[in-house]
């Protein structure tokens, strides 16, 4: 487990889809870390494990997240994906 802090700088639509296990859907948020360097970063929330209607552009906020990374055909795909979220 893990956080990042920082201001949203982006909404991404929502994208919904069916897979073997049902139905599923993911909406993807661009946060602006703090310090003297920021970064943007892409956190992915799948299933409204976070209520979306309370991020807000512009608002800062402390995310939990895990990193989790994947092999699809001999390539590696990484994603950060929240699980909590603090104001």
């Amino acid at each position: 487990m893990s956080e990042i802090k920082g201001k949203i700088i982006k909404i991404i639509d929502p994208v919904k889809g069916e897979g073997k296990n049902g139905p599923w859907k993911k909406q993807e948020f661009i946060f602006e870390t703090e310090g003297q360097y920021p970064k943007k970063v892409c956190i992915a929330n799948w299933n409204d494990k976070v209520s979306a209607d309370d991020l807000k552009m512009g608002e800062e906020y402390t995310v939990s997240i895990n990193i989790e990374s994947r092999d699809y055909n001999d390539r590696w795909y990484t994603e950060i994906k929240m699980w909590k979220v603090e104001k």
